[in-house]
């Protein structure tokens, strides 16, 4: 299986909290090469992945999470 045509940039804002460094907010941008056709069923799966993944599931109540999709042409 390859995910050539599958990237995803990840930002993370950092805030002070008591002197802290503490992550606030976490912003993903996936750009992803496929058909048009398929944008309804990709965006519907960003939607809802979060939801089976641990690390998202385990810091969703302290951290904001944000998903952004470019879709490119194939």
């Amino acid at each position: 299986m390859s995910f050539d045509n599958l990237y995803a940039d990840t930002t993370g804002e950092i805030e002070t909290d008591n002197n802290v460094l503490v992550v606030k907010r976490i912003k993903q941008t996936f750009r992803l090469a496929a058909e048009e056709k398929d944008r309804e069923t990709i965006e519907r799966v960003l939607g809802v992945y979060a939801d089976g993944c641990p690390v998202a599931r385990s810091i969703k109540d302290s951290i904001e999470i944000t998903s952004e999709l470019n879709l490119t042409p194939m």
